[in-house]
């Protein structure tokens, strides 16, 4: 029987970390090479052949543009490729969400992508990044495993790009979906999927774009004033999303001032703070008049990667940009 070839592109972070020490607080992401990171797993008995292609070395705080482009490209290039079963990229976990948001949008649903991290590098007590890559494995290679969009794989779960979120700043079950949890179970020998694929051969939902425009995440605070509006305008966003207090809400001045901002062509998101909840439209925020776009489940940061992706494909009429947020 033909073992499943398994791409994994390598990024870095916790799961390619050096503490130098099993005991020790500190670490360097991106430490470690992917191809220390494959002989490991190489000897594991894994019931694939793993190829791989380093991509970067860094710390996923610095996941940007060009580390984007470079993983759709090689992305796109294995979807295409009928050798290759499957596709892994091992990130760091603080920005994974959004790399896997990215990524979901523009690439199509055939062949599962798996993102898999660690909470713990390489070499400290417990690391659980070798096992995160296993059950990164089972997924890749897994016949049910396509037609699923973008996954992440971390703690024993597989959560959809759409729902998944780092909801702490450590521990090896920092990671949680919403609003529908995880998609499945998996352990390097089980998996258990919790419904079919919803996918299978669905194109990407948007064309990959030539650059991102600047969007920024403006938090809201008790007290706050509008001037930190008219800043973000004034170093040229084309979009704004409020991480607002409870149901995506603000300052009536900065409401006021995003409002004046949507009716001069800015997009405007409300999302909220909260770990988790939904952001509807027209509840305690009167949207209609205002011009505003609700973000519904998603949070802040993968709403900022959303609306960027829709302004880069010509979306940016409020109507058109709350569809896509609903259609997610």
């Amino acid at each position: 029987m033909t073992r499943p070839r398994i791409l994994v592109l390598g990024t870095g972070g916790t799961i390619a970390g050096a503490a130098g020490s099993a005991t020790g607080g500190g670490y360097r992401a991106g430490g470690l090479a992917l191809s220390a990171m494959l002989d490991a797993a190489a000897g594991l008995g894994l019931e694939a052949e793993l190829v791989g292609e380093p991509i970067a070395q860094i710390g996923s705080q610095d996941m940007g543009w060009d580390q984007w482009s470079a993983l759709h490209a090689a992305c796109l290039a294995a979807c295409g490729d009928p050798a290759i079963s499957g596709i892994i990229i091992t990130h760091g976990t603080d920005t994974a969400e959004e790399t896997a948001l990215l990524l979901d949008l523009t690439l199509p649903a055939g062949k599962p992508v798996v993102l898999v991290g660690a909470m713990r590098p390489a070499d400290a007590v417990g690391s659980d990044g070798l096992r995160n890559l296993a059950n990164g494995v089972a997924v890749a290679s897994d016949p049910q495993g396509g037609g699923r969009g973008v996954m992440v794989v971390m703690g024993d779960a597989v959560f959809a790009a759409v729902d998944v979120r780092k909801a702490a700043t450590a521990h090896i079950d920092a990671f949680r979906g919403f609003p529908r949890g995880p998609i499945a179970r998996v352990t390097p020998s089980q998996i258990t999927w919790f419904g079919p694929p919803h996918r299978a051969d669905a194109p990407a939902s948007y064309a990959w774009p030539q650059s991102l425009p600047r969007v920024a995440i403006l938090t809201a605070g008790a007290g706050m004033d509008a001037k930190p509006v008219e800043a973000l305008l004034g170093i040229g966003c084309k979009g704004i999303v409020l991480a607002g207090m409870g149901q995506g809400n603000a300052p009536g001045c900065v409401l006021d001032a995003l409002a004046a901002a949507a009716k001069a062509g800015i997009a405007v998101v409300r999302s909220s703070r909260v770990d988790e909840g939904m952001v509807e439209r027209n509840v305690e925020v009167d949207d209609d008049a205002r011009g505003f776009v609700a973000a519904r489940a998603l949070g802040p940061a993968k709403a900022r990667i959303l609306l960027q992706v829709l302004l880069a494909n010509g979306i940016s009429d409020p109507a058109g940009v709350q569809a896509a947020f609903d259609n997610l």
